[in-house]
């Protein structure tokens, strides 16, 4: 138990945390724009389900440490790159994140604009049932492995201790549990921050793709983007609720 008052531990654990947390961001997003297209009554669920197959698949593999450092060995050259088994996985998942990414924005652009309102999807997506909701946790299950395994390494280069990497994976997927439906809720009520966060995911999948083929793009950069894109989405969002608020209110005098 003295490793439990080694200051050293509780440093690594708070940062691995944190480093987690942000990694995870992506996750998130891209878990609550595919449950967004499931009917109210089973999002939660399916949030659940799918932060829990991102602890699962992170927990497996800091367990298999050997064979996941063992993925950074190449396994052949194209054009004088090195192409390992991480870079496969990275490369496939980038490209399926891309085209998951641009067929989301495809449908929330233009399919929303020919089919009708956001409301008629409903009767559709109760109509798919269990098919699609099983379908869905399937699309989160393959990219919960991408993002786990881009966690882990990360990890496994901060911290040697199995303990504290297993203690921070727990506790960072229990914050993103409970920050999951708050953002959720947000991106499902601004349409606008649903194609903005659909934008970032197309960013996250070509960094993927570009690392996979060793040119490596520093996240900072990414998340750097994303967050003054935010900033100013913020201030549309609050530019347009003041400008409704006062038609209502002129609406309101003239009656």
């Amino acid at each position: 138990m003295e490793f439990l008052f080694d200051p050293n531990i509780w440093i690594a654990f708070a940062m691995l945390t944190a480093l987690e947390i942000v990694l995870g961001v992506d996750n998130i997003i891209f878990i609550s724009i595919l449950v967004g297209r499931l009917p109210p009554e089973v999002r939660d669920k399916a949030r659940r389900l799918g932060l829990g197959f991102a602890m699962v698949s992170r927990l497996l593999l800091l367990f298999s440490l050997s064979w996941v450092m063992g993925l950074k060995t190449d396994l052949f050259h194209v054009f004088d790159i090195g192409i390992s088994g991480r870079d496969l996985v990275l490369l496939f998942g980038g490209l399926f994140l891309l085209y998951k990414a641009s067929h989301e924005i495809f449908v929330e652009v233009e399919a929303r604009e020919q089919d009708g309102p956001p409301q008629t999807d409903e009767v559709a997506l109760k109509a798919a049932g269990t098919r699609l909701f099983w379908g869905i946790i399937g699309q989160i299950a393959i990219i919960d492995i991408v993002f786990s395994l881009d966690s882990v390494i990360t990890a496994v280069g901060m911290v040697d201790q199995i303990g504290v990497m297993v203690a921070a994976v727990v506790t960072s997927v229990g914050v993103m549990l409970f920050a999951a439906k708050p953002i959720g809720d947000f991106v499902d009520a601004h349409p606008s921050v649903k194609v903005l966060a659909l934008a970032f995911l197309v960013m996250v999948g070509m960094a993927l793709t570009a690392e996979a083929l060793d040119a490596h793009v520093p996240k900072g950069y990414i998340y750097a983007a994303m967050a003054f894109s935010l900033a100013v989405e913020a201030l549309n969002i609050r530019s347009r609720a003041k400008r409704l608020a006062a038609a209502a209110a002129a609406k309101g005098t003239q009656a």
